[in-house]
Order: C-alpha cells, then sequence, then structure tokens
C-alpha cells in the first residue's frame, strides 16, 4: 500500500510539473531555473541526512545515489542558467 502512495505521489508530481513549467512564459524560465536549483540544493541536504540515518547498505547506496543525481542537476541547472544569462549580454565589438 506504502508502494502505490509513492507512485501515486511521484505521478502526481511529475505531471503537475510538466503543466507548471509548459505554461512559464520564456521571459521566466530563467529566474524559475534559478529557483529550482535552489530547490535541488535543499535536496542535496536531504540526500546527505537519508544516507545517514540507516546502517543497511541499500539505504546507504541509495543516499549516495540520490546526492550524485542532486549534484548533477544543480551544477547542470547553474550551467543552463548562465548560458540562459549570457544571451541577453550585450555583445562588446
Amino acid at each position: 500500500m506504502e508502494l502505490i502512495l509513492l507512485l501515486f505521489t511521484f505521478v502526481l508530481a511529475a505531471f503537475l510539473g510538466f503543466e507548471l513549467i509548459s505554461k512559464v512564459p520564456s521571459q521566466l524560465h530563467t529566474p524559475l531555473m534559478s529557483g529550482s536549483n535552489a530547490i535541488s540544493g535543499i535536496t542535496i541536504v536531504g540526500a546527505l541526512i537519508a544516507s545517514g540515518q540507516e546502517n543497511d547498505a541499500i539505504s546507504k547506496w541509495l543516499g549516495l545515489a540520490a546526492l550524485v543525481l542532486a549534484t548533477i542537476n544543480v551544477v547542470g541547472g547553474y550551467y543552463v542558467t548562465d548560458r540562459m544569462l549570457s544571451m541577453f549580454k550585450t555583445k562588446k565589438d
């Protein structure tokens, strides 16, 4: 039963995230990206806490996987945000 509830929450979050992002005007994507990077930073802290809570090996590996994926998400998000902001800079001759 708990797995079904977690799966339902995941599917609902994915659907709502897609709907919200698709409705955002293109001028707001850069600030939205910066905000999502901050949320992903919180995910890194949660992954660190989750990996240190249990002595079970699978918990540690899942926590490590969450940490790696969240770190990739943060670094990639900041890279994309930097590239988006560079499009608005004036070019020098």
